[in-house]
Parts: structure tokens; sequence; C-alpha cells
């Protein structure tokens, strides 16, 4: 066995009984080592095999051994970097004891021997990449000099960390060719500190106003549900405080207990309560009951289909507009259309276009007392703006069922459909 869920808390797991070896930790070594050792007959005598992290200069990158479909089909992830300084407590990288660069030379020729084969999506799975501005300032130099192939490249950002030398570099790119993944996790400085999340929450409003004003990035924003100290109330603040910066998307995640991440610490004194079993999500905590917990599972969903998906994006905007018109928080403005949902589609899964659209047609028409012939143009643009589609009866009588061509420049045509859906609902 190998991998992180069974590298910590080994002993304690079944599955650890059952197997012959496990192998704890970054195994690119050790796990090479263990084969050499089976294949050429030598004893192993321990059932557990731990060693020291490796030294990732030595380490040869697998991006050779893509093949030409895996390239074509495929998007890229790759990592210029392992590990993480922060030590937010509910993340196996605090556990980390440095973070380490690959060779940067020897990276950056990998990735353009990718690109000439025909690599144009990439997704770096390095948890801080702007913690270095040099290297930062260097790899985006290097792709923004490719951009004739057009390429997209996601990248997770430290949010309050965004020098100006990088901020010269990401106006230069095209709209749509970046997206940042940008982890908030909580807009409450008193749960920050709970699990040791440093955050300076001016600077990170400063850089939302940046990117939304000065570049085309497509930014994801993350929060956690079910942090110790967080209650559903201040999550509601929080979600509007960071919804009123202008992420293209806000992710709504569940805290997840990790095996060996020191979040444990707070089990008592918050009464955590966790699945038993993958994915290990909360399930209530002293600030929030199971029912809640339930509610925002059923939030995040249904914000994800909504808001997310770039599916609707006139209809989330003109539900923005009412709750600000009635001085409302938008996020118990939504908690309302949330609740009306979980009624019409109890089983959670598996809901068609067709009907996301249908509810959001009773939505307006009947719970908010809407002009259906207002409520059509929304829902027509949301559904016709950019493919045609046959229109359901409901909104037949609307003229203006027309084709909107994506007019977007060959640079783009990499961008990932999800991404597209919002560029174009900006343009």
């Amino acid at each position: 066995l190998g991998g992180p869920e069974v590298s910590y808390e080994t002993e304690k797991q079944e599955i650890y009984q059952w197997a012959d070896y496990t192998i704890k930790g970054e195994a690119d070594f050790l796990f090479y080592e263990f084969c050499q050792n089976i294949l050429t007959g030598n004893p192993i005598p321990q059932k557990l095999i731990k060693g020291p992290l490796p030294d990732i200069s030595t380490i040869a990158s697998p991006y050779s051994l893509y093949s030409d479909s895996d390239i074509k089909n495929r998007v890229m992830y790759v990592e210029a970097s392992r590990g993480c300084p922060y030590k937010c407590e509910y993340c196996l990288s605090s556990l980390d004891t440095s973070v380490r660069s690959f060779p940067l030379e020897k990276f950056l020729a990998d990735m353009d021997d990718l690109i000439l084969r025909g690599a144009r999506q990439f997704k770096f799975v390095d948890r801080t990449f702007n913690l270095s501005p040099k290297i930062s300032q260097a790899i985006l130099t290097f792709f923004l000099e490719r951009m004739h192939f057009g390429l997209f490249m996601h990248f997770e950002l430290v949010p309050d960390r965004l020098p100006n030398e990088l901020k010269e570099l990401i106006q230069k790119f095209p709209a749509g060719a970046l997206q940042f993944e940008i982890g908030i996790q909580t807009w409450n400085p008193e749960v920050a500190k709970n699990v040791s999340r440093r955050q300076d929450y001016s600077k990170i409003k400063d850089n939302f106003s940046f990117l939304k004003s000065n570049s085309g990035v497509h930014t994801h924003a993350d929060l956690i549900v079910g942090l110790p100290g967080e209650s559903i109330e201040s999550f509601g603040q929080g979600f509007d405080a960071l919804l009123a910066c202008g992420p293209d998307e806000v992710q709504v995640g569940l805290l997840k207990r990790l095996k060996g991440t020191p979040i444990v610490r707070h089990d008592q004194i918050f009464k955590m309560i966790y699945q038993e079993h993958p994915p290990f999500q909360i399930l209530q905590t002293k600030d929030m009951d199971y029912s809640k917990i339930q509610n925002m599972v059923r939030f995040s969903k249904f914000w994800d289909l909504y808001a997310n998906s770039g599916n609707f994006p006139h209809f989330i905007l003109f539900l923005q507009q009412q709750a600000l018109q009635k001085e409302l928080s938008f996020f118990w403005f939504y908690m309302e259309f949330i609740q009306f949902l979980s009624t019409r589609h109890p089983e959670g899964h598996g809901i068609a276009l067709l009907k996301l659209v249908e509810s959001a047609w009773v939505y307006l028409t009947q719970n908010l007392q809407m002009d259906p012939a207002e409520a059509k143009i929304i829902l027509v643009k949301d559904y016709c703006g950019t493919v045609k589609r046959d229109l359901p009866n409901y909104l037949k009588d609307f003229s203006e069922n027309k084709k909107k061509e994506a007019d977007l420049p060959p640079s783009h045509q990499s961008v990932p459909k999800r991404q597209l859906k919002h560029l174009q609902a900006k343009l």
C-alpha cells in the first residue's frame, strides 16, 4: 500500500493489517527500491517502509512517458514544486517541512516539449505557485512567450500575495488563458486563527479588485463549511463578502478530516463529528448541527449547478440585484431558492439542464412574482446564449431565440468549456 491516506495513522487502519507492505510518504525512490528488492529476491524485514523526503532535483520527470493520445485528450497535470510553508490545520500540506522546487530549467524544457507535442491545457498542482515571485515570473514568462499556441494554465495562488512584478505579467495574457484557484476557506478571522491560517483580508480584496478590473484571469475561490468556530451565520457573511470581490466561481466545500492533519485537536472543544469512511466529511459541529450541514451540502450542489457552471449568468445576476434592492444578504436570499430546489429535486443528482431552467422559471414567476415576459428574457439568454436550442413551451413565444456566436480569437481555443461560459458572459 501507499499514498497519503495510509501514510498517516497507519497502524490504526484495518487495511494496514491486511497488507504485506505499506510505504509511508513520498515514494518516488522508496517504491523503486522496494521493487528492486522484491524482483531480486532480497528479503524485506519490515512491514512498514519509510524514509527521508526525496531530493526532487534527482527525480526523473514523467512527462516524456505521456502518449500522443494522453496529450491530445487530457489536461496536463504538472508540478514545479512540492510542499507548502503554511500550517492550515485541515490540510495535509501543513505537515510539510519545507517547499522544494524542481530544477527550473529542466522543468521548462519539459513543458516546451509537451507544447511542441500538442499539449494545450496545463494544471499546476503546486500548493503555492506564487510563493517565490522569481520562479512564478519565469514560468509565466515562459508560457506568455508561447501563447500563440492557444494555451490555458491553472495555478493555485496564495490569496494575499500578488506583487507588482506578477501583476504586470498577468495583464499581458489574453482573457481566459489563466485560471487562478484562490483558497480563502473562511472570511472569519477568528475561525482562520483557530485553524492556524494567516491571511490579510484587505490585500485579498485589493488582489481580487485588480484581477477583475485589470486582467482576463478566470478566478475560482474556495470556502470550507464546518471549520471549528464557524456558524452558518458567519459563513453566510463570509460568502457575501467574498462574492462582493467578484470571483468567477465560488466553490463551497465541506471540511474533511484527513488522516494526520492537526484539525483533530478541535474535536472535543468544538464537538467535531466526521464520517468514519471516505470522504471523511464533517457531519456536525458545536456551531453547525447536522441539519445545517446538510443544508450547506444542498447549497453547494445547487450553487455549482446554477452559478459555477456558467449556465445561468443572467439568472444569478438578477437574484443578486434583487437581494441588493431589498437590502438582504445574498447568501440567505439564495438559501430560499435552495429550499425551493430541495423540494423540487429531492434526488439531488442527475438533474438535466432543461429541468434546471424549468425550476428557475417557476421560481421567478411564482415565488418571486416576476413578470413572465421579463423572466423569459433572462432564461432565454441563459439557455440559448451560446448555442441554438429548442425552447420549451413556456418560453416559445419569446422572439429572440437566436444563436450567439462565440466571437473569440484563436488564442482562446484551449479554454475549457466551463470557463469559456463565464468568459462569454462577461463579453
